[in-house]
């Protein structure tokens, strides 16, 4: 993996958690108030290129203030009350919290680099949104491991907790379907301008669908209804976000697809 990089002004820092327990409810209106608002913007319409952005980021900020990282564990009790134990260490809910997070910290490696290669606003906004929202993300998955007392980083192999018989082997940094190697990251730092842009969007749009497979993996498994609304938060973000990238790359006369090195 890439050594974290600077965080951009608003970013909370790794593990950073927001105080408080809070309900479904508190969730679901949260997610209902940013709806809410896109609709109100665009007044029924198909939406402006900037408004479709900024929506996944909004929406997963919402669900990070309303789920609150204490509501897990810090009474020994679930968001709703019911008793909760604290995960093993081989666990679901550690695997994908350990996955999710390493995963996720290369989506804001990658979105840095193409941040300083490119001045097109668009793929800026993007990279922004990606990096604000994961980075929170992942300071709450890394939280959670800390307050269960178990370890950031676990020596089974990646996924392993979804026992779904991933073949996956790693290779040149990349650890888990989707994640880019470590000459695809140099090629992207390599480049510039539309160029950049393009190989950015090819990279992070393999780099979603693995993100949402491994989300969608934790909600069938799910334990724990907190963690669990926030994998739900991600698939359903990152499934926009995997159009967005699409129909910028048809803009640029790119398809999906990252090219052989």
């Amino acid at each position: 993996m890439t050594a974290d990089a600077g965080r951009p002004e608003g970013v909370a820092p790794e593990g950073a958690a927001s105080g408080g327990a809070a309900s479904g409810d508190a969730v679901g209106s949260a997610a209902e108030a940013v709806a809410g608002a896109v609709t109100a913007e665009d007044g029924g319409g198909a939406a402006p290129r900037r408004r479709r952005m900024w929506w996944p980021a909004a929406l997963a900020a919402a669900v990070a203030l309303a789920l609150g990282v204490p509501a897990l564990v810090a009474s020994g009790t679930s968001a709703s009350g019911t008793s909760l134990s604290v995960p093993a260490d081989d666990s679901p809910e550690a695997g994908f919290a350990r996955d999710m997070a390493t995963h996720h910290q290369q989506a804001v490696d990658l979105s840095f680099v193409v941040r300083d290669r490119t001045s097109d606003e668009p793929t800026r906004t993007l990279a922004f949104d990606i990096i604000n929202t994961q980075a929170n993300q992942r300071g709450m998955m890394m939280g959670w491991l800390d307050q269960w007392g178990l370890t950031q980083h676990s020596t089974a192999k990646p996924m392993a907790w979804m026992k779904m018989g991933h073949d996956y082997e790693a290779h040149d940094g990349s650890l888990m379907p989707g994640m880019a190697t470590n000459t695809q990251i140099a090629k992207l730092r390599s480049l510039s301008g539309r160029d950049a842009e393009v190989f950015y969007l090819q990279l992070m749009i393999e780099h979603h669908k693995g993100g949402v497979e491994m989300a969608q993996g934790y909600v069938d498994l799910a334990r724990n209804d907190t963690e669990k609304r926030l994998a739900q938060s991600m698939v359903i973000a990152q499934t926009s976000e995997l159009q967005l990238m699409t129909d910028m790359l048809t803009e640029r006369g790119a398809a999906p697809g990252v090219p052989a090195s």
